[in-house]
């Protein structure tokens, strides 16, 4: 199948553009994490509705009645929370620990996805059994970095992989509505519903900040950049892509988002460069990833007869 050339050009844009959110969001640290969260959150929103009311209008007849059953907008609502929840531990991370090992943990959900197929579906192949001891090894050693009063922290660590953890769901209900639903007319309210749930959140933790603060804030530059790369330029440019290329080759793009982010973060916000055994671990971590992500991809083609998209 001939690709048109544009593919090629997005790709890495939408890459670029998803892995510059740690390196912004770390750096307006001003405002509480959780509510920094949701104004992103919120901005990115305001983006997207004018592209979901285009495809709504575009939208056939089944499409709408589908979107409106209880058990779809369940699924919308769960996403959503997942979604919140991913933000919520995932920023937090942001301050408790380096960019580079926020962006190695939370990166990590293909080992957190092998292990729930281990669980409740299938034995996995021996190639993602080595590719989740490869991951979590190069994890183990990565923690070797903390240190009373360093950058790195468990905490900040733990968080990120939180952040991991909870958005499996949210890319899991993805792969279930997807296939019929519009891009803009799931990711809208599930966006939405995300920015919403931290709010209260936000204020029961006592963060010190206003709901809409963004509307006037001297940060709005920043969070306006941010909803632009990472949500529009970064998961629709994705998302587009996936219309032409195959779901491995967005995965493996987005396994850079650790070593792209970092940089992003050097250049362009002064963060520090990562320990030795950053250095050593995050390589492991990031090919055991790798690993999952090819071997997971071609189990699913073995299941399937052997069909591929090429």
């Amino acid at each position: 199948m001939r690709r048109p050339i544009w593919v090629w050009i997005i790709l890495p844009l939408a890459v670029f553009g998803v892995s510059s959110a740690g390196a912004i969001l770390q750096h307006v640290d001003a405002i509480p994490p959780l509510m920094r969260a949701s104004w992103r959150l919120q901005i990115t929103t305001l983006m997207l509705i004018p592209l979901m009311v285009w495809q709504w209008k575009n939208a056939n007849q089944e499409i709408k009645t589908r979107f409106v059953e209880r058990k779809n907008l369940g699924l919308l609502l769960l996403s959503g929370v997942a979604l919140a929840l991913h933000f919520a531990f995932w920023v937090s991370s942001l301050d408790h620990t380096s960019l580079a090992h926020s962006l190695l943990f939370v990166t990590a959900h293909p080992l957190v996805i092998i292990c729930g197929i281990a669980i409740f579906i299938r034995r996995p192949s021996k190639y993602e059994i080595l590719g989740a001891v490869l991951g979590l090894s190069g994890a183990a050693i990565t923690l070797l970095d903390i240190k009373d009063g360093g950058e790195v922290t468990l905490l900040g660590d733990t968080l990120a992989f939180l952040g991991a953890i909870t958005v499996v769901g949210y890319i899991v209900i993805g792969r279930v509505m997807r296939p019929w639903l519009p891009i803009f007319i799931y990711a809208t309210p599930v966006t939405a519903i995300a920015a919403v749930l931290l709010i209260p959140l936000s204020y029961i933790l006592g963060e010190n900040s206003t709901t809409f603060g963004w509307i006037d804030s001297s940060l709005l530059p920043w969070f306006l950049l941010l909803a632009f790369l990472a949500g529009i330029v970064g998961h629709t440019g994705l998302n587009a892509c996936l219309k032409h290329v195959s779901p491995l080759v967005i995965s493996i793009s987005v396994t850079m988002e650790p070593l792209i982010g970092s940089l992003i973060g050097w250049i362009f916000f002064d963060t520090t460069i990562p320990s030795k055994w950053t250095l050593l671990g995050g390589p492991l971590l990031l090919a055991g990833v790798l690993l999952v992500v090819i071997s997971s991809d071609k189990s699913q083609e073995q299941e399937l007869g052997g069909y591929s998209d090429e």
